[in-house]
């Protein structure tokens, strides 16, 4: 399988970046913009709050390309979401709503979280 990010580098293992899947899943980043701009933050950062909110004994594990955007994931901890913003977040991407698998299946079968 052969995918493209957005940046046009390849993420072969990753179907939710497939060619088929990525237009879908951009727009559900672009639903979220605007509640994160109503919260003076990043998409991101709204996205590590929102994981951060499912209780305390979540932990958000998150990626950084660049050394600033470890600082912008930190400050998204201090991110608190009122009950107000996260029905906005989980209408703006229900459940089930992202287009693809987590990896590609053979990977999904070895993922004790997804029997």
């Amino acid at each position: 399988m052969k995918s493209v990010t957005q940046g046009g580098g390849e993420v072969g293992h990753l179907p939710w970046f497939g060619a088929g899947n990525l237009p879908a899943n951009l727009a559900l980043v672009d639903r979220l913009r605007p509640i994160a701009a109503g919260l003076g933050v990043t998409v991101a950062q709204l996205a590590i709050a929102w994981v951060l909110s499912r209780g305390p004994a979540i932990v958000a594990l998150v990626g950084a390309s660049r050394p600033a955007r470890v600082a912008s994931a930190v400050d998204a901890s201090a991110i608190v979401l009122s009950a107000a913003d996260l029905a906005a977040v989980e209408a703006a991407v229900p459940p089930r709503s992202v287009a693809g698998t987590r990896y590609a299946k053979p990977l999904m079968a070895m993922l004790d979280s997804e029997r």
